[in-house]
């Protein structure tokens, strides 16, 4: 009998790994043999500048190659004049592969510049700056400067939503109800808005080779399956022990938030470090009074707990201080890359804790998700953030 079931399984292993067998040899042959049916047409080179840096006196641009054939560079020109380039490592770059070209040049600030990299079968690509400004070098004094930057749009504005909760607590089911749907809105806004900036990064910065869109889709995707396993683990927790299921579902909400303010943290320590000063000034002034209704998302599911101011804190510091290490991250390595996957991330998160919350109504007693308090929670909390979104 046991000699059965063992041959059994063998049998179903067998199943299915016999048609993986068959694709590799299928892949082996295109890519061998039958190479020659793949040689349809003449493949077209395409490198992608994805930064450029202005550092002392010289432009340092970051070029990858992205088109599906190795290529040499050649030579590089600033604003259609040929300069000498040295390249790091080497001029020759297989697909995907990044070099550094350094242009020695006495660029002056605030200056628009064209920079072109040509390759070696005379194709010409560029990118262009509207103003130069020096790149920034990693110091003590710049990383306080972010610190205190990322503390004013991350973690004050959600300490002050916070002080809702002594409020939220004393109120009736069906105004609890309200709050809880307007944080759903909240969060569905910032799932949204994450989702959003994520691509406009893709569009401007990253090769048509990334498949910018899917690559988004695809890791919103994942981080939600993720995070909702992740998540349902915590609360059955909280449910078989000490950690209330408010707190749980409070720490999720912060995660979340915390996500998608990484990615806020980035954008300003990216444009601070372009020079962009004008513009970084409304990122911080509009993402700080924008994320003071995040501290009302976490104060929420809290309302309904014991009060721990402890626990509260810690909550508010989850979900804001991730603003400091992006711009950190922007202002000193900032990657397009990296943005977007961070962003996306961000908004699987912030779907995945919609739909706890959504669940959590249920629980409550609103057990279609229809009743006027629910729908107008929605509403509402949508509209706050797109009228303090206006001011980003």
């Amino acid at each position: 009998m046991e000699l059965s079931d063992n041959t059994s399984k063998g049998k179903v292993i067998a199943s299915g790994i016999i048609p993986f067998v068959f694709v590799i040899i299928m892949m082996a042959y295109i890519f061998g043999p039958g190479a020659e049916l793949l040689d349809l047409g003449i493949p077209l080179p395409e490198i992608t500048i994805e930064k450029v840096d202005f550092v002392d006196s010289e432009i340092q641009a970051t070029v990858r190659n992205t088109g599906p054939i190795p290529v040499e560079i050649a030579m590089a020109d600033v604003n259609d004049r040929i300069h000498p380039a040295a390249v790091e490592p080497d001029g020759h770059l297989e697909r995907y592969e990044i070099a550094l070209v350094r242009i020695p040049f006495e660029w002056n600030e605030a200056e628009p510049y064209i920079i072109g990299i040509t390759v070696g079968d005379g194709t010409r690509f560029e990118k262009e700056i509207e103003a130069a400004a020096p790149a920034l070098q990693p110091t003590l004094d710049l990383a306080v400067f972010f610190a205190i930057i990322g503390t004013y749009v991350g973690i004050i504005p959600v300490m002050i939503g916070l002080l809702w909760l002594p409020f939220i607590k004393k109120i009736s089911k069906s105004k609890y109800h309200f709050f809880l749907a307007l944080t759903a809105g909240l969060l569905l806004f910032l799932a949204f808005d994450s989702i959003e900036e994520s691509i406009d990064v893709s569009n401007e910065s990253l090769a048509g080779s990334f498949n910018g869109t899917l690559l988004v889709a695809t890791v919103v995707v994942l981080s939600f399956l993720g995070l909702y396993y992740s998540g349902e683990k915590l609360v059955k927790r909280a449910n078989s022990s000490k950690l209330a299921k408010p707190v749980a579902i409070a720490l999720m909400i912060s995660i979340g938030i915390g996500l998608h303010n990484f990615g806020e943290g980035l954008a300003i320590g990216a444009a601070v470090g372009m020079g962009s000063i004008a513009f970084s000034t409304f990122l911080i002034v509009g993402f700080a009074l924008h994320n003071t209704t995040e501290g009302i998302a976490i104060a929420a599911p809290m309302s309904r707990g014991k009060l721990m101011i402890g626990k509260l804190a810690a909550m508010g510091m989850i979900a804001g201080s991730p603003a400091i290490f992006g711009a950190w991250v922007g202002g000193f390595v900032y990657s397009p890359f990296a943005s977007v996957i961070f962003l996306a991330i961000g908004a699987g998160a912030i779907f995945q804790v919609i739909l706890v919350l959504m669940k959590w109504l249920r629980e409550e007693g609103d057990k279609n998700l229809s009743s006027a308090s629910v729908a107008s929670g929605f509403a509402v909390g949508m509209l706050v953030m797109y009228l303090t979104s206006i001011l980003v």
